[in-house]
């Protein structure tokens, strides 16, 4: 996260509020409004009378695209427990949102404190295609994971294989900036 009050960590407190339920005869507290980006705006044409959109991307792509392999050195390290993990997350039995919000705080806390390697379990669901299966990829290769994941792989089997991600993250910089 940047710095206090900027747009992740607003984003960030939208989705652990959306998955907070009040106490019994409590009533949860309103959310505060973002401003939103303003995205397109119509500019004329050099001809008279027609009018072309003109549109503007906002200051950080939200398009993220896959995520690149663990390479296949530092891959059979992990396969063979050379390279340690240094924690490990179990997501079963959540629902996809509490998954989503346990993720990004378990990763932006493992990589706070120095971890290269970690295990994701996610479980590969009643018919092998199960909903947290398909999605921590893409939840990793998103904001705010994606500037600080290296690397993703399927896990070996002793270590829950089509049901477990490695995730390798990237080093911090010399002022804790991915």
């Amino acid at each position: 996260m940047k710095g206090s009050g900027g747009g992740d960590d607003a984003r960030l407190w939208a989705v652990v509020a959306a998955t907070v339920r009040p106490f019994p005869g409590r009533t949860a507290p309103a959310l505060v409004p973002q401003p939103k980006a303003k995205l397109v705006s119509i500019t004329p044409s050099r001809r008279v009378g027609i009018a072309t959109p003109k549109v503007q991307t906002p200051t950080k792509a939200i398009t993220p695209g896959p995520l690149q392999p663990i390479e296949p050195n530092r891959r059979r390290r992990l396969d063979l427990g050379r390279e340690p993990m240094a924690a490990s997350l179990d997501l079963h039995g959540l629902s996809r949102e509490a998954a989503h919000v346990r993720l990004i705080g378990f990763v932006q806390s493992r990589w706070a404190a120095g971890a290269r390697a970690i295990l994701v379990i996610t479980g590969k669901g009643p018919r092998g295609d199960g909903v947290l299966r398909r999605e921590v990829p893409d939840w990793l290769a998103q904001s705010p994971l994606r500037d600080i994941v290296a690397g993703i792989s399927e896990a070996h089997p002793k270590r829950g294989g089509g049901g477990a991600l490695y995730v390798v993250l990237r080093r911090q910089s010399r002022r804790g900036q991915p």
